[in-house]
């Protein structure tokens, strides 16, 4: 016979802790070292965790892609007329696999978007639209609230760009290396980071400031051992190749963090360095902003001295929050530091400018999107509606679904073009892909709108 619940069984787990017992379970008081001891484990579980998505040589690789997915997604040509092409033009990619699903590598896929580019109907879209005469769009993912899925937009929009055809620069601003690890990246110290590319912007600073002082028979500013390397640094050579033909990708570790130690030594150091223009100068000195088409920004969540560095660079900001009132209250006030950080850099260059007879300077982004992620519609519509309501213009129309199979993606530390769909049942693929997809066409219009609307400013024939 059961023995009927007492009121000790249905008191809150809370109530009658016993102390003693409590204190022996404890173990004994943690030190310093304990921490270094965690970490070791923490690093070891990391490495073994990140490289799930790995070939067994310890390499990362981009999956093919069957015929079907290259009709639907890549290419807007019917399977049929894919296959009579390539009987008709064996010299390009044939793909690999028996009978009539073939599989392509993404290099397969742009060799064959070139030739239907030049070959194919005149009233459809083969290759990415671009105008000539303008430089690459600067995207920031950025909000100051964790766990908003920054780094998985940052991570999915540069593959949706690189499905599309574009060629794309990720930065990871983060030292906690996340994006670093979903491409795949090798970093190994501070100096293959952005770390050197604001030290030099620095000391480019100081050696002008140094030529002025010689001039007026001034003692010059010293640089240190750090800066006089940084002078040596080409921004390119921070660049490393990914497991994507058209993903490049500067990465993160965690000694990146100590540029927000000392990036205000330098800016006390001289303070009319324009630090927020560092990652700016970088990108337009190392000549990425020609190389390459689009270079996204994955930021951390903070509004530190790199992602200060990130909106400064940024020509479109991409705010991710979820749908609950903190990750509202968080953004509001996040798009609150940034008028205040901003407005106050401004108040303070202009007055010094205008006391220079200089042009006054501004801060000026083409487009802002507040992005809802991990949405569940049966739970969060109305709340999605109210924030949609008080952002406005600020959000896009999409709100980005949780689906399993995004979740599996993540446990793979990859993203969800990387997952083969013969992992899922069709149609689980289709709902799953079409979450980012649609994500990457309300982008991508921001993206083509300003480039359209900096190419009339220019006079550029489009």
């Amino acid at each position: 016979m059961a023995r009927a619940p007492t009121d000790k069984d249905t008191l809150p787990p809370y109530v009658n802790i016993d102390p003693k017992a409590a204190a022996d379970r404890l173990a004994p008081p943690i030190d310093t070292a304990r921490f270094s001891k965690a970490a070791a484990f923490a690093m070891r579980g990391r490495d073994d965790l990140a490289r799930r998505g790995y070939a067994p040589d310890g390499q990362k690789r981009l999956r093919r892609f069957s015929t079907w997915e290259v009709c639907k997604y890549l290419i807007p040509v019917a399977t049929a007329h894919l296959r009579r092409v390539l009987r008709q033009n064996p010299d390009l990619p044939q793909g690999e696999g028996e009978g009539n699903t073939k599989w392509f590598t993404l290099d397969d896929v742009m060799a064959l978007r070139a030739h239907f580019a030049a070959e194919g109907a005149k009233d459809r879209e083969y290759q990415p639209w671009r105008p000539e005469g303008v430089q690459a769009k600067v995207l920031a993912v950025a909000n100051f609230k964790g766990g908003v899925g920054k780094t998985s937009t940052a991570a999915h929009l540069a593959m949706s760009a690189a499905l599309d055809g574009y060629r794309v620069l990720v930065i990871d601003l983060d030292s906690q290396g996340s994006m670093t690890s979903i491409m795949g990246g090798a970093v190994d110290d501070e100096w293959q980071t952005v770390f050197p590319l604001l030290a030099r912007d620095f000391a480019q600073h100081v050696e002008g400031e140094n030529r002025v002082r010689r001039a007026a028979g001034d003692a010059p500013i010293p640089l240190d051992e750090t800066l006089k390397e940084a002078l040596t640094v080409d921004p390119r050579n921070l660049v490393q190749k990914t497991h994507w033909p058209n993903i490049d990708l500067i990465g993160a570790q965690l000694n990146l963090y100590w540029a927000e130690f000392q990036v205000p030594v330098w800016r006390m150091q001289g303070r009319g360095w324009a630090l927020w223009d560092s990652l700016h100068n970088a990108l337009q000195d190392g000549g990425m902003l020609d190389d390459y088409d689009i270079v996204l920004l994955d930021t951390p969540p903070a509004l530190g001295y790199l992602t200060i560095n990130a909106l400064a660079a940024a020509d479109i900001l991409l705010v991710p929050l979820g749908a609950s009132f903190l990750e509202f209250d968080s953004t509001g006030r996040f798009f609150d530091m940034i008028y205040s950080t901003f407005a106050s850099i401004e108040d303070g260059e202009n007055s010094r400018r205008r006391a220079m007879g200089l042009e006054e300077t501004r801060f000026e982004w083409d487009a802002v999107r507040a992005l809802i992620t991990r949405f569940d519609a049966a739970q969060q519509t109305d709340l999605a509606n109210v924030i949609q309501a008080y952002f406005g213009d600020f959000m896009t129309t999409y709100r980005q679904e949780t689906t399993a199979m995004v979740g599996q993606a993540g446990e793979q530390v990859s993203g969800i073009y990387e997952t083969d769909y013969r992992d899922f049942n069709r149609e689980t693929y289709v709902r799953g892909r079409e979450t980012f997809d649609r994500t990457w066409a309300e982008v991508k219009e921001v993206i083509l709108g300003t480039w359209w609307r900096d190419a009339q400013m220019a006079g550029e024939d489009v």
